[in-house]
């Protein structure tokens, strides 16, 4: 919660992924940065799409898409990244294209419809924003999913660690010898 002179507002930034609006809080969020083609690593899951360096730190790439178990998203001009603060780890997010930052009420989200799912639900509540029109007017509302990042974590577990009782998988990465936790 900000603590600024709206207390109870929750700064987002949207973004798209396929025809989904998706959102994450701001105080999670390093930077956006452009696409360009990580270093692959041998032997991690498929939505592990390499590493990067920024600023001297290892950054595991995550298809967000495939990471959720959609389509793979299709690289296009508008392609970035979300770096992200995950339980003190970078991570980066392959996004389809980033809409705004909006300000939200805290008391405006919705609990997340508990539904049966395989993975952990990585949906932390549902909000619905107005979202702008070409010429800056107020267009249209829009369901958008905040997305729970520890639950998406990337940087704890494996997911053979996890099916066969063990505890973290390491694998070690080949960008300045250092290690990566991958999450399921």
């Amino acid at each position: 919660m900000t603590t600024t002179e709206n207390a109870g507002e929750l700064k987002m930034v949207t973004f798209a992924l396929g025809q989904q609006t998706f959102g994450i809080d701001m105080r999670s969020l390093i930077e956006i940065r452009e696409w360009a083609a990580p270093t692959p690593l041998p032997s991690v899951p498929g939505y592990i799409l390499g590493v990067t360096n920024l600023r001297g730190t290892v950054v595991p790439i995550v298809g967000l898409a495939e990471r959720l178990g959609w389509t793979p998203s299709e690289i296009h001009s508008r392609s970035c990244v979300l770096v992200v603060n995950i339980a003190g780890k970078q991570a980066g997010f392959l996004v389809d294209e980033v809409n705004d930052i909006v300000g939200i009420q805290e008391d405006s989200i919705q609990p997340a419809p508990d539904v049966e799912i395989q993975d952990t639900n990585v949906i932390a509540g549902l909000v619905q924003i107005t979202t702008r029109g070409k010429d800056g007017a107020d267009a249209a509302a829009a369901m958008v999913l905040l997305l729970d990042l520890d639950a998406l974590t990337v940087t704890s577990t494996a997911t053979a660690g996890l099916a066969a009782g063990a505890g973290p998988v390491a694998t070690t990465s080949p960008v300045a010898g250092a290690a990566l936790d991958i999450a399921a």
